[in-house]
């Protein structure tokens, strides 16, 4: 975290603090509440005929087999945004959005406003929405949910104390199990026939467009029988009985002096952008996809309720451990959060010790926005290396060549968010699951298994475009201590201590190590 952004956020901690502390009181005072009754919410499913929509049809006449389905990675972020917006734009019977946040910005509010035209047109609109972010923006929400043919439901919700996080907290505090489970999923699915799912949530951070902190991402465009797997799983969690209706948790009335903007405005005039690959190809009538065999894994909602110890067939943590114990060459890891355990770094050496090449891309300590996820991460650099691992730290500014276009991230901050795995050049994990304990225990995830030699290869070209360019590679010193290279050969350097970040966020770190599980990270 530079010191700019560390300064800010003590600013802001201490703009709230008296907002917090009053809202503290009154939900301390008023006593832990427990979540209003739901009510009979209907249950309802994805579109089960496709045919006939123009998105199922050309899905169906360019599939060159009805069991292969067609991928496009995105890895800029303005061509994520633009398919959001091409398959809302597209849409004629369904669509179906599932995120952990959502960010109140300009992109969010133009993907909503592109989504609210589709429902215009009679398209119906489910949005469920992890609660955990919704913090000032209960009434937007329930604005949003009053058109006819838009439901919103928030997933695992905070019965009271809407007012702040903390406030939430405080008043869930008999109820911290659950609340401390999140549903991290993210799809935008049009028509159950095209989908975009991956890493990103909705916001400017995601699609490269805020001018001071931007995500390295990756989503991909999927169409064909994948996407019926993904909407099977939306299903489950938009019907499941932790999903609330908005209406059963904001209130009516709204607040007496609101500033937050409303998160949908007119489209009248939707803001000019250049047209997508996408946009072309439905125009055309041609999906230039990759068609191959693919998988859904798929988290159930009773893992939310698991207390932390998930049966088998609720998490699809196990799938992935397997995916990287059949790695019989090499095993390339991208995850902005990396804390392996006991039983990933033992994974990790059995698989060193028959030669299997692995190397990891994860964040540093000046490019990550959970930093105290870092202190996980660094209890295992030593061991990973001793093994033979290839670690390297992304930075915090980007010098990727222009052939490998990410977005125009300019002098802004950058922090990985990729989830991704490539297993032997063949076998690619694109999805929304970190390599960390919460992922694999605590929070609900899901992921594409994507068996595309093709698709691999573009995967390791962006990883060695970064790891070369715009990482620190991590190695031991004869005296065994840490040591980070610039590798690029633009900008060799060489240091001893975490490079870039701040004192006062080591300093941080430092205090807060003997405080922070592993099984929370």
């Amino acid at each position: 975290m530079p010191a700019s952004v560390s300064g800010q956020w003590a600013r802001w901690l201490a703009g709230q603090w008296a907002r917090w502390l009053a809202g503290l009181l009154v939900v301390v005072l008023s006593g832990c509440a427990g979540l209003p009754d739901r009510g009979s919410p209907p249950l309802t499913q994805a579109l089960g005929d496709t045919a006939g929509t123009r998105l199922g049809d050309l899905v169906a006449s360019n599939a060159p087999h009805p069991r292969l389905s067609g991928f496009r990675l995105l890895v800029s972020g303005e061509d994520a945004l633009g398919a959001l917006i091409d398959l809302a734009d597209h849409a004629q019977k369904t669509l179906d959005l599932q995120y952990y946040l959502i960010h109140n910005d300009e992109s969010t509010r133009n993907i909503l406003a592109h989504v609210q035209a589709a429902a215009d047109r009679g398209v119906r609109v489910r949005f469920l929405l992890d609660d955990i972010h919704t913090v000032g923006e209960d009434q937007n929400l329930l604005r949003f949910s009053q058109h006819p043919n838009i439901e919103v439901r928030l997933f695992n919700p905070f019965p009271s104390g809407r007012l702040s996080l903390l406030t939430r907290v405080a008043g869930s505090l008999t109820d911290i199990g659950r609340i401390n489970h999140r549903m991290h999923s993210k799809m935008f699915v049009a028509d159950n026939s095209m989908a975009v799912t991956g890493g990103r949530n909705l916001g400017d951070a995601y699609f490269v467009r805020s001018p001071t902190s931007n995500f390295l991402d990756l989503d991909v465009v999927a169409a064909g029988p994948v996407v019926h797997e993904l909407s099977k799983a939306f299903d489950a969690f938009w019907n499941s009985a932790l999903a609330y209706p908005v209406e059963t948790l904001a209130s009516a009335q709204a607040p007496a002096a609101s500033t937050t903007p409303p998160l949908v405005g007119s489209v009248a005039s939707p803001s000019p952008r250049r047209t997508t690959v996408l946009a072309r190809e439905i125009a055309d009538g041609r999906l230039r996809l990759a068609w191959v065999p693919a998988t859904v894994l798929a988290d159930r909602p009773s893992k939310i309720v698991s207390e932390g110890d998930p049966d088998l067939e609720q998490t699809i943590a196990d799938d992935v451990t397997a995916l990287m114990a059949g790695a019989q060459r090499e095993l390339l890891v991208i995850s902005p959060y990396y804390v392996p355990g006991p039983r990933g770094l033992a994974l990790t050496q059995a698989l060193r010790e028959r030669g299997v090449r692995v190397r990891v891309l994860t964040n540093s300590l000046a490019a990550t926005d959970a930093p105290v996820v870092h202190i996980g991460y660094a209890r295992y650099r030593e061991a990973l290396l001793r093994a033979g691992v290839e670690l390297h730290e992304l930075q915090p500014k980007l010098r990727v060549p222009p052939r490998r276009r990410l977005g125009p991230y300019g002098s802004s901050r950058a922090s990985l968010h990729v989830k991704a795995m490539v297993i032997d050049r063949r076998t690619v994990l694109v999805g929304s699951m970190n390599m960390d304990p919460r992922s694999a225990r605590l929070n609900s995830e899901i992921g594409m298994v994507l068996r595309s030699p093709a698709l691999a290869e573009q995967l390791v070209r962006l990883y060695e475009d970064v790891i070369l360019h715009s990482s620190f590679r991590l190695s031991l010193t004869p005296e065994n201590r840490l040591q980070w290279t610039k590798e690029a050969p633009e900008d060799p350097e060489v240091h001893h201590g975490e490079p870039e970040a701040s004192a006062w966020l080591r300093t941080l770190l430092l205090l807060l190590t003997p405080f922070a599980p592993e099984e929370m990270l």
